[in-house]
């Protein structure tokens, strides 16, 4: 495998692309961006220090004789994220793009990573099973020995995952059919045109998905895995948190009867407004409200009894007074 691959072109585009999209979104999905990033620097095999960690292609190709024959979990898992050239690359990160917002959008960055470790999972083993199945019906030796690479088998999976539950319909090479069943005419269509790909590959990424999403409907809590990678998550943020504690970067808020962002101990005396019960911080000396004037011990007991006395149609002049509306 050449070191350090050059773009045609090609990777300028999905760059400039995924900058687009990113932009106009609010939150930045950080799972579906962290595995563009991770599918694209394996091709480039770029920094240098990448190059020397990273297998050759050769050595991850998915094989199901080599996998079964041998144990090799390195083919097993890392030949869904090598990809042959610059085109096989770009287009199964465009997908990656589009389907990766959408889910990662809806289920949450936790859920989504696991899901997408799930996916990658089964899809793989699934494709080596059926691989495997096909020699005792005394066919299937080509798919048996058949190399492949790519993340399809996932995207395959993620269709299935991202459609379940779509009543719309999609346009397939001019063919309009029901968005839950997408995936498999791609299936038959990409095989047409594109008889080189690995139909076992893509075959096992859609079974994936429908056993996924058979698993969650009889798993009403939270699954095992996402708990891990939750977990995962909190230990590599908690550097990150003590630094930030450390530096007093906690931002806290004082608004209506909570303070967000920190606790009371934190921040100056909150106290009460006797006309309204609205809670106010240490700093001030009338009310943020209605401005009537702090009751802490310095104002007469007088003028405390006359606040906390007052009428509603007297706050909402007090409030209209003070803040001009």
């Amino acid at each position: 495998m050449e070191r350090g691959r050059r773009s045609n072109g090609m990777l300028p585009l999905l760059a400039l692309h995924a900058v687009s999209e990113y932009c106009r979104l609010g939150w930045k999905p950080p799972v579906t961006a962290g595995l563009l990033a991770a599918n694209t620097l394996i091709y480039l095999r770029q920094p240098a220090f990448v190059d020397s960690m990273l297998p050759t292609l050769h050595e991850v190709l998915f094989n199901p004789h080599l996998i079964l024959k041998h144990r090799d979990l390195k083919r097993f898992l890392l030949s869904a994220f090598y990809h042959i050239d610059e085109s096989h690359l770009v287009y199964n990160m465009m997908s990656l793009l589009w389907k990766g917002i959408q889910l990662e959008t809806s289920m949450g960055s936790v859920e989504f990573a696991s899901m997408v470790a799930a996916l990658l999972g089964m899809s793989q083993g699934i494709t080596l099973v059926l691989a495997k199945s096909l020699l005792f019906f005394d066919y299937g030796r080509a798919y048996y020995q058949e190399y492949a690479v790519g993340f399809s088998g996932v995207l395959f999976a993620m269709k299935v995952v991202l459609n379940s539950q779509s009543d719309n319909y999609t346009y397939i090479h001019g063919l309009t059919i029901p968005s839950r069943y997408a995936a498999w005419a791609e299936l038959v269509l990409i095989q047409m045109f594109v008889p080189r790909v690995s139909f076992l590959g893509h075959l096992g990424g859609i079974l994936a998905g429908i056993l996924y999403l058979r698993l969650k409907a009889l798993y009403s809590g939270r699954d095992p895995l996402t708990t891990i990678v939750s977990g995962f998550s909190n230990v590599l943020n908690w550097p990150l948190r003590v630094v930030r504690n450390l530096c007093g970067f906690r931002q806290r808020q004082i608004s209506g009867r909570r303070t967000i962002g920190g606790r009371h101990m934190n921040t100056p005396s909150i106290w009460t407004c006797r006309a309204c019960t609205f809670d106010n911080s240490g700093w001030l000396s009338v009310c943020e409200m209605c401005g009537t004037s702090r009751d802490d011990g310095l104002s007469s007991v007088g003028s405390s009894n006359q606040s906390h006395d007052l009428s509603l149609e007297e706050l909402r002049l007090r409030r209209v007074e003070r803040f001009g509306r």
